[in-house]
């Protein structure tokens, strides 16, 4: 493979659009060297290639963006690895608490929701008993049927054999 690489082909490889590359590189998080004339062709190395990796790792791990170049950014430093592996712990643990108390919170909503729809299911319950008690208390209490009345402006129609026949 190639230690040189165009947006093209990171964003092949990396299933990104090529504005998405330009705003990691406005970030500060890639550092293209340019080309061509008046410096509009970007090459990236693998430095490069290995940040935006690390990045998009990061993403996933749902660290923000300056969360992500802070610890990139300590691997390119000549410091002591003890030291960057303890900032990048450091990071993890505050992320890793603000995830497990965002669970809590949507634990909680999810079991709010859960008495809701409880609550909500029997109200539906009684309600149906309800209709159906009151249905049947309107059939015992109901007239005979009532033949049905003509359509307004039509003479109602009497059957041939209630009809009275000259004497």
């Amino acid at each position: 493979m190639s230690n040189t690489y165009s947006i093209g082909d990171l964003a092949r490889e990396f299933d990104l659009t090529t504005r998405a590359i330009r705003f990691y590189e406005d970030l500060g998080l890639l550092q293209p060297q340019r080309s061509g004339p008046g410096g509009r062709s970007r090459i990236y190395s693998l430095r490069d290639r290995t940040r935006l990796k690390l990045t998009l790792r990061a993403k996933r791990l749902g660290l923000s963006l300056t969360e992500a170049k802070d610890i990139i950014d300590t691997y390119d430093s000549p410091r002591d690895t003890g030291a960057q592996l303890s900032k990048f712990l450091d990071v993890l643990a505050l992320h890793r608490k603000q995830v497990e108390e965002q669970m809590a919170d949507l634990q909680a909503n999810l079991d709010e929701i859960k008495v809701h729809q409880r609550e909500a299911r029997a109200l539906l319950a009684k309600a149906d008993q309800l209709d159906q008690a009151d249905q049947a208390d309107q059939a015992d209490k109901a007239p005979a049927a009532k033949p049905k009345s003509p359509a307004k402006g039509r003479k109602p129609t009497v059957p041939l054999s209630l009809q009275l026949s000259p004497a």
